[in-house]
C-alpha cells in the first residue's frame, strides 16, 4: 500500500493542488478545456478503440469510425496502433506468468518484490521491453491496409498529440503565452496523467482491489474503484479478464463504465454492431 501511494495517489493529489495554485497567472479555462478536450478524444481512442475494439472486437465498426478509433488513440502516445495491440493480446495470454510483458509478480509475493513488480508493470516493462511477435499477435491489424497506415503514420500523429494543444491554445488567445500554458496543461499533463492511468491498470490492477469473477489460472486481475472515472471504466480489470471480450467493463451494480457508455452511443447512432453487452448467465457462472 506504501508503493500505491508514492508511486500514484501522491502525483495525482499534486496535480490536483497545483491547479488553484496555478489558477490565474498559469491555467485558464482555455487550458482546461484544451486539456479535457484532447484526454478525452485521446483516452476513449485508447478504452473505446485501441483496447475494446481492436484487441478484443468487442463490436464492429464502419470504416471512417475504424480510422478515426486507431487515429484517436494513437494521440495518447502510448505507441503504434499495432504494437500496442499485439503487446495487449500477449498480456491475455500469458496473464501474470512468464511471457506476460508487464506484470507485477514477475519478481515473487514477497513485500520486496511486490514493490519492484510494481514499479516494473507501472513503467519499468518500457525500459526492459521485450519486442512482442506483431506477426503472431496481430496479424489481422498487420493485413489491414487502414490500421497498417495510421501503424506507420505515428510519428506524424506523436507531432499532432505534442503540437496540437499550444496551436489551439495560441489561436484561441491569439499570445505565445497562451500556446506556452496550453502545452504545459493540454500536452505534458495531459499525457502524465493519461499514461499513469494507463500503468496503473497493469500495476495496481493486478495487485490491489477485489476479485468477484474467477479468471484463468495464474491471472490476478483486480477490480480498483477509485481509477473507473478517470480510466474510463478500465479500472474494472477483473470483470474484463473474466471476460475479455465483452464491451462493459462495469458489469455490476454502481459500477460506472464511460466507454461502454460511448459504445452505446455509437450503436444508437448506427455507427457500430453486433456489440458484445454482458451476458448474465456468463458471468453468475465464472462468480467467486
Amino acid at each position: 500500500m506504501v508503493v500505491l501511494v508514492i508511486g500514484v495517489v501522491v502525483p495525482f493529489v499534486a496535480l490536483i493542488a497545483a491547479v488553484p495554485v496555478a489558477w490565474g497567472w498559469g491555467l485558464s479555462w482555455v487550458d482546461i478545456a484544451i486539456a479535457v478536450v484532447f484526454y478525452l478524444v485521446s483516452g476513449f481512442g485508447t478504452t473505446v478503440g485501441f483496447h475494446r475494439y481492436f484487441t478484443h472486437g468487442s463490436f464492429k465498426a464502419s470504416r471512417w469510425l475504424r480510422v478515426t478509433l486507431a487515429v484517436a488513440g494513437s494521440l495518447s502516445l502510448e505507441g503504434p496502433l499495432i504494437q500496442w495491440v499485439a503487446d495487449h493480446r500477449r498480456h491475455h495470454a500469458f496473464t501474470d506468468r512468464e511471457g506476460d510483458p508487464h506484470s507485477p509478480w514477475r519478481y515473487g509475493a514477497s513485500p520486496r518484490g511486490v514493490a519492484k513488480g510494481l514499479l516494473f508493470a507501472h513503467c519499468g516493462w518500457l525500459f526492459q521491453r521485450q519486442s512482442t511477435n506483431r506477426e503472431r499477435f496481430a496479424p489481422d491489424l498487420i493485413a489491414d491496409r487502414d490500421t497498417y497506415r495510421v501503424d506507420r503514420y505515428f510519428p506524424v500523429l506523436a507531432l499532432v498529440a505534442v503540437l496540437g494543444p499550444p496551436l489551439a491554445g495560441g489561436l484561441i488567445t491569439m499570445s505565445w503565452y497562451g500556446a506556452l500554458t496550453a502545452f504545459f496543461w493540454g500536452t505534458l499533463v495531459r499525457i502524465a496523467l493519461l499514461h499513469h492511468v494507463t500503468w496503473s491498470i497493469n500495476s495496481i490492477c493486478h495487485v490491489y482491489g477485489e476479485r468477484p469473477f474467477a479468471t484463468r489460472g495464474s491471472d490476478r486481475a483486480t477490480n480498483f474503484w477509485p481509477l473507473a472515472i478517470i480510466s474510463m471504466g478500465e479500472s474494472w480489470h477483473n470483470s474484463h479478464h473474466a471476460d475479455p471480450t465483452c464491451a462493459r467493463h462495469g458489469v455490476m451494480r454502481g459500477q460506472l463504465d464511460p466507454t461502454a457508455r460511448v459504445i452505446w452511443f455509437f450503436q444508437r447512432c448506427g455507427w457500430v454492431s453486433d456489440v458484445r453487452w454482458p451476458v448474465a448467465e456468463r458471468f453468475d457462472a465464472r462468480r467467486l
